[in-house]
């Protein structure tokens, strides 16, 4: 085969589904914090409220610079 690209470059080039953007899995969702007793709207991944689920929304949000 010539053309001098390797196989994984004629992949992209020849898979039209190849090229497509892919995105994280968003979820708008309410947050309250007890800590400080305040709510916020967030735009967090799966992988975020999983996040918040397991350490809690004040620790997590801290860690994140978000409070």
């Amino acid at each position: 085969m010539g053309g001098k690209y390797s196989n994984r470059k004629r992949a992209e080039k020849f898979n039209s589904c190849g090229n497509t953007r892919k995105f994280a899995n968003l979820h708008k969702k309410k947050i309250f914090v007890p800590e400080l007793n305040k709510s916020f709207t967030l735009t967090l991944s799966t992988k975020a409220i999983k996040t918040i689920q397991k350490k809690g929304a004040y620790a997590t949000l801290k860690d994140a610079g978000v409070i």
